[in-house]
């Protein structure tokens, strides 16, 4: 796998001088106004007119969005993803746009607001509050395209420490302990980035671009889209059992990561700081770049998308010795229909602990289905292996936990703007009979919220 990872290096730098080489001719050679506008037809134009007037209020009301030129139907876009990662292009767009000269600004989020109850003798009760926003502002740069973006969040003070309460969720450290029982907050600076895609000319029948990501605080080619951003978890609060094996590496303070694009095919790979952020949620702590990954990613139609990934974590548990290999293997499918769509996600990840030579494990199904406009209903069902259950007793066993969240909403407010929800769910579980006497025999846990979001963008990717 290190050759593989090195060879990719390689020839993306390769391309990389290259594509610079083009952008600095094109710049020279290039009036921007004369190529901003080079490529339009009146045909083009007049069907651009056509395409807006049968779009719903919330496009009208952002007008001077440059869509002269259009991705294919089956690229998926990277206003809605997470990283550099693919989610299907039919995927919903809850977002403001708007133009200020030749820059995109792009901005989406959400805010939940909610009373989460976890059951059994290891539960608590807790007002809270889940958020984040995201701010994007893409440009033209020779033939290619840069996109800044940059995600906080201020749940370090909506969910103080210990965090988000949550039955048989591990991860990070909390007073230098473990943190068991519970889902940390997210930093303040969840991702600081930028992405710039360049197409190059290459003697090959389909169309080849290269992607350079770099981020003080960002998401390396490891795993699948961070559950926030995915759409088969867009109605669901609570972060999956499995996440620490599947999506965690979504916030690392040092990732940098190149790419190729060729077809609907993504090959790219990162050296990034694999280490987990530590309890200053508002800091971004720098460390050597010393893991990496490999991912590739397959978008087979505007509806489907599919990826595997390998890494290797330097240090990743504060508290843990050694290193981690990571596997991860995704399939996202996302339907639109009438007045509504359907998105579902099935998601496997694996970690291995080099330390004491043994796996992890966490299998997870979600998906979530709008219905006539306003109504949501979405379930996720996880099977996951936990070793930190018991951190003063770390000779016990892995044990396995099976997680099931059945819930519902319903937007009370769809302005051209914005949306508000009332929702809620409720979470089962399966466990060995060992852990009846720390969680009960059948805890049930459950979720009262209100969401606001941005209003859905129609707009063609």
């Amino acid at each position: 796998m290190r050759p593989f990872i090195f060879s990719v290096f390689i020839i993306n730098l390769w391309i990389a001088f290259a594509a610079a080489q083009n952008i600095v001719s094109e710049v020279r050679e290039n009036d921007p106004q004369t190529q901003q506008n080079q490529g339009w037809t009146e045909q083009q134009t007049e069907q651009q007119k056509t395409d807006l007037q049968k779009m719903d209020m919330p496009a009208m009301e952002m007008p001077g969005m440059d869509m002269s030129q259009p991705r294919p139907t089956w690229m998926p876009s990277p206003e809605n993803g997470s990283g550099t990662e693919w989610q299907p292009a039919a995927t919903p767009d809850h977002m403001w746009m708007k133009s200020l000269g030749r820059w995109e600004l792009m901005a989406h989020g959400v805010i939940f607001t909610d009373y989460n109850r976890q059951g059994g003798p290891r539960g608590e009760g807790k007002a809270e509050s889940v958020n984040w926003a995201m701010l994007m502002e893409q440009h033209s740069l020779g033939s290619g395209n840069i996109l800044f973006r940059e995600m906080f969040s201020a749940e370090s003070l909506t969910s103080p420490h210990p965090g988000f309460p949550e039955l048989f969720q591990t991860g990070e450290t909390y007073h230098g302990q473990a943190l068991v029982d519970h889902q940390h907050p997210h930093n303040v600076f969840a991702e600081l980035s930028f992405d710039y895609t360049h197409p190059i000319t290459l003697p090959l029948k389909e169309k080849v671009s290269w992607e350079f990501y770099g981020a003080p605080a960002g998401e390396p080619a490891l795993g699948p889209v961070a559950f926030m951003h995915r759409a088969s978890a867009s109605e669901l609060p609570m972060a999956p059992l499995s996440h620490h094996l599947q999506d965690s590496t979504h916030t690392s303070f040092g990732v940098i990561t190149t790419g190729l694009v060729i077809d609907r095919f993504k090959v790219e790979g990162s050296i990034f700081n694999g280490r987990e952020p530590d309890e200053k949620r508002y800091t971004i702590q720098f460390a050597p770049l010393d893991s990496w990954s490999a991912r590739l990613s397959v978008a087979a139609s505007k509806n489907w998308t599919t990826e595997y990934s390998y890494g290797r974590l330097e240090h990743p548990e504060a508290l843990e010795p050694g290193s981690q290999r990571r596997q991860t293997a995704a399939l996202e499918y996302v339907r639109p229909f009438a007045r509504g769509s359907w998105a579902t996600s099935v998601i496997w990840g694996r970690v291995h602990q080099v330390f004491d030579n043994h796996n992890l494990n966490g299998y997870l199904l979600e998906t979530t289905v709008n219905f006539k406009l306003r109504n949501y209903v979405f379930s996720r069902m996880e099977l996951v292996d936990k070793d930190e259950l018991f951190p003063d007793n770390p000779s016990l066993p892995s044990y396995r936990i099976g997680a099931y969240t059945f819930g519902g909403a319903h937007d009370l407010v769809q302005s051209p703007l914005w949306q508000l929800a009332l929702g809620g769910d409720f979470t089962f579980y399966s466990k060995p009979e060992t852990l009846d006497s720390a969680y009960g025999r059948n805890p049930v846990s459950f979720q009262i919220f209100l969401r606001v979001r941005p209003a859905l963008s129609h707009h063609d990717h």
